[in-house]
């Protein structure tokens, strides 16, 4: 059978979730035994030119991709609202959504899954580690173990400036304006660098482990444009790096969450993490201390974590529907 997906949005990630479906597409049906293909994209400017076949369905306006009937939508817009609003007039209408949307995924995440129940598939690996499978190892990992600490690098715009700091002797200002020219970090990077980034992709974390957040206002969130050069030093006297980190612990059913620059010996997991990687280490009951890292920016490693989840979504589907007997 043929699967119609739609794009909202068509930015960065959204050009890549179109190419990888146009470029992968049969590697994509082997996967998931069914072929996919673009049925709209939502953008907020028609006029604007864009790298997309000429025949494709081209929208301002969301109800004119509900018209075309998706079957899952990909969603990679950018704040709360209208992308709510979106994916919730999607699940009512049993459409399988997949969102990069940390902002809106922090708040709204678990609205969405309630509504969903069983019944249609919610991607949101994308929102926490880009490329990096964090979702998917803790969904696992959750099962038997109590998660009981995570520690994570989740913003590779911090790490890259922290990097050039410690390693190759930049001060904060040169290591974010080259951070600005490879395209790393937006003009205002106040998010990236004064910790929201981090925050939001933390509370994300806390929801999947525990059902449930701390008070937004109770958690601390440092920043790192003020490190000094005496911090690095400190740390380099030391043996350690500084690495700007989202935390949780979890002890007798409460949640203590902070974001900040915190000093590592080499012996840490995230000790070793350069430039623009994420990573996590979290330490569990039975499992004990496990780091996974991998890319945490980019256009392709973005994208192919919300092309994953939609296989994945797909393959539960397909296996759902009723077998033909011989």
């Amino acid at each position: 059978m043929t699967i119609r997906a739609a794009i909202l949005g068509f930015g960065t990630v959204g050009e890549g979730i179109h190419d990888i479906l146009l470029e992968k597409h049969q590697e994509l049906e082997k996967l998931t035994g069914d072929h996919i293909e673009i049925c709209g994209v939502l953008v907020q400017d028609l006029k604007k030119k864009r790298p997309i076949k000429e025949d494709t369905f081209l929208t301002n306006q969301f109800e004119d991709i509900l018209s075309v009937q998706p079957d899952i939508i990909f969603e990679a817009t950018v704040g709360e609202e209208p992308s709510f609003t979106y994916l919730s007039k999607a699940i009512a209408q049993g459409i399988h959504v997949v969102t990069a949307n940390k902002v809106m995924f922090a708040a709204y995440g678990p609205s969405l899954l309630a509504q969903a129940h069983s019944y249609v598939g919610i991607g949101y690996e994308a929102t926490t580690a880009a490329g990096t499978p964090v979702i998917g190892l803790l969904s696992k990992l959750m099962q038997a173990s109590q998660i009981t600490k995570v520690e994570a690098i989740l913003n590779g715009t911090s790490n890259y400036i922290l990097t050039a700091m410690q390693s190759e002797g930049k001060p904060f200002s040169t290591a974010l304006k080259e951070a600005q020219e490879k395209g790393y970090a937006e003009a205002d990077p106040t998010n990236d660098i004064e910790g929201h980034d981090a925050f939001y992709k933390l509370m994300i974390l806390s929801q999947l482990l525990y059902n449930k957040q701390p008070d937004w206002n109770t958690v601390p969130r440092e920043g790192i444009a003020g490190l000094q050069k005496e911090n690095i030093e400190e740390a380099k006297r030391k043996g350690e790096k500084i690495r700007h980190v989202a935390t949780l612990t979890y002890n007798r059913g409460e949640i203590q969450a902070s974001v900040r620059p915190v000093s590592f010996p080499s012996s840490h997991g995230l000790y070793s993490i350069e430039g623009v990687d994420n990573a996590i280490t979290v330490e569990s009951d039975i499992a004990g201390s496990i780091t996974l890292r991998g890319p945490g920016a980019g256009k392709s490693s973005t994208a192919s974590a919300m092309i994953e989840d939609a296989v994945q979504i797909l393959q539960n589907q397909a296996a759902k529907r009723p077998q033909l007997s011989h």
